[in-house]
């Protein structure tokens, strides 16, 4: 199998405490992966020492970009790092989250098996992050399969590679203010039954920190979600 060119895209805020040690795991994976794959680090506004950390880390990190934008939040900076990698005419785009609670060691399987499926999706079975949270996450399969009649493992799972010739088609139709985008991702390419594989993956407790979405503005945000959602019911897919 050729040798693609990935760009791995990890949106961040805050995570001084955490940052260093999953950028350098990650920056490995790009170092063996095709000529060209660049780990694609996006500080959301960070007002910590995030941003004097990755600058650092530049130097020492041949396959690292960092880029700076203002605040907008977690949803739509994913939405402007898949944006980047399409512009940047990577073959395949993979997407984790900074705060370390996932790991490298599961992304080598969903490597070997991009030649079988275009989506290959983490699905997050054991949870180690709270039961409100696994509550949250269990909220949100229903209200999908409520919605659109369409059943997910792990609606917004942060571990996602997606190959760039498909990926491309959905970008369109969601908007860049959009809450879960991920979730509308999955929502869109199950609907349309893409070459979808689900792979249980770890998901361990944050190592230090604690989650830029406190969970008291759940209740709010999950309201906006459920409206955004709804909104996009009826919504035309691409070929």
């Amino acid at each position: 199998m050729t040798r693609d060119k990935l760009y791995i895209v990890m949106p961040v805020y805050n995570e001084g405490d955490a940052i260093e040690k999953v950028v350098a795991e990650w920056h490995s994976v790009v170092d063996s992966a095709g000529s060209g794959s660049r780990l694609v680090v996006f500080d959301d506004g960070s007002t910590d020492n995030t941003s004097a950390i990755l600058e650092r880390m530049k130097n020492n990190h041949s396959n690292l970009t960092v880029i700076t934008k203002t605040n907008t939040g977690h949803g739509p900076t994913c939405t402007a790092a898949y944006k980047f990698a399409v512009a940047e005419n990577a073959d395949w785009v993979f997407q984790t989250d900074s705060d370390g609670q996932t790991k490298s060691d599961d992304f080598r399987s969903f490597w070997e098996r991009r030649g079988e499926f275009d989506f290959i999706i983490g699905w997050r079975k054991r949870r180690k992050d709270g039961p409100a949270r696994w509550c949250i996450s269990r909220t949100l399969k229903l209200a999908v399969w409520i919605i659109f009649g369409t059943a997910l493992k792990d609606v917004n799972a942060p571990f996602r590679l997606m190959k760039v010739e498909r990926l491309r088609r959905y970008l369109p139709l969601i908007p860049d203010d959009y809450f879960l985008p991920n979730a509308l991702l999955s929502i869109m390419i199950a609907k349309n039954n893409e070459k979808i594989a689900w792979r249980e993956i770890s998901f361990v407790p944050r190592p230090s920190g604690r989650s830029s979405v406190p969970l008291r503005r759940v209740a709010g945000m999950g309201i906006r979600l459920l409206s955004q959602l709804y909104k996009m019911r009826n919504m035309e897919l691409p070929p």
